[in-house]
């Protein structure tokens, strides 16, 4: 902080970036602290704070859908068992805060405690551990909700199973779109090269002629002007290769 002209306090930096830097700081904090404690209590910890997280979000939900229920839902008892059954489904699917904020609290709390047991005893977090979780997370939920029906071991295998499956999708969709496509692979040290040089919107012009990394000893004038780089970063972009050659050979020499 300093002061201007006239007096008036100036605040330096902006509040909204420090802030967000301490919490990222607290948080990797935490997360160190918890890595070294023992399975039991990191299970326990993780299950609780993703179960209140779950909570909140439940709860805000159910606000929205509170209102809904009570205007659609049936208030009459029904002697039908099969009447019944639906109507604890929809009540469990559009309860109040209260009946939202419990089913999401389970649903979550056990999906974080059973994913973090799975990835301290495999050591690996895959779509096995992901699916594992979630027919966990599935099946406790149908019991907890009263979604179950007359049927309640049945239905939470099929729950279970369900949420298994679209989580397991979800995790290997996510997986897909997480690794870099093949072609900026091949592109990586072309990429480098034009970016230290200045020439980075050049990029385009070596994929078009896919002139990629492995290409890249093997550049001579003709090649370049055929992806139409113009004369003088044509000039650079090859004095770049040969000096970097002449190094490369300069250590193989030292060697020998």
């Amino acid at each position: 902080m300093g002061e201007g002209k006239q007096g008036v306090l100036v605040v330096s930096g902006n509040p909204v970036t420090q802030l967000q830097a301490k919490f990222r700081e607290l948080e990797n904090g935490f997360k160190d602290w918890l890595a070294k404690q023992s399975l039991p209590v990191e299970a326990a910890v993780v299950t609780a704070t993703s179960s209140l997280q779950g909570a909140a979000i439940g709860g805000l939900m159910g606000t929205f859908t509170s209102d809904l229920s009570a205007a659609s839902l049936p208030t009459t008892p029904s002697s039908n068992p099969q009447a019944m059954a639906s109507l604890n489904q929809a009540q469990a699917l559009a309860g109040g805060p209260l009946i939202q904020a419990r089913n999401f609290a389970v649903m979550t709390g056990v999906n974080a405690g059973i994913s973090c047991v799975m990835k301290r005893l495999r050591g690996k977090d895959d779509v096995q551990t992901s699916m594992v979780a979630a027919f966990g997370s599935g099946a406790v939920f149908t019991l907890v909700s009263g979604m179950g029906g007359p049927n309640l071991p049945a239905n939470m295998v099929s729950s279970g199973v369900l949420f298994a499956l679209m989580q397991g999708g979800l995790f290997k969709l996510g997986e897909k779109f997480s690794k870099p496509p093949v072609e900026d692979v091949l592109y990586s040290k072309t990429r480098g090269m034009l970016s230290n040089l200045g020439l980075a919107n050049y990029e385009k012009n070596f994929k078009s002629g896919l002139l990629n990394d492995t290409t890249l000893p093997l550049l001579t004038d003709s090649a370049l002007r055929d992806v139409k780089i113009p004369p003088g970063p044509r000039l650079v972009i090859l004095d770049h290769i040969k000096r970097e050659a002449e190094l490369n050979k300069g250590k193989g020499g030292r060697r020998t």
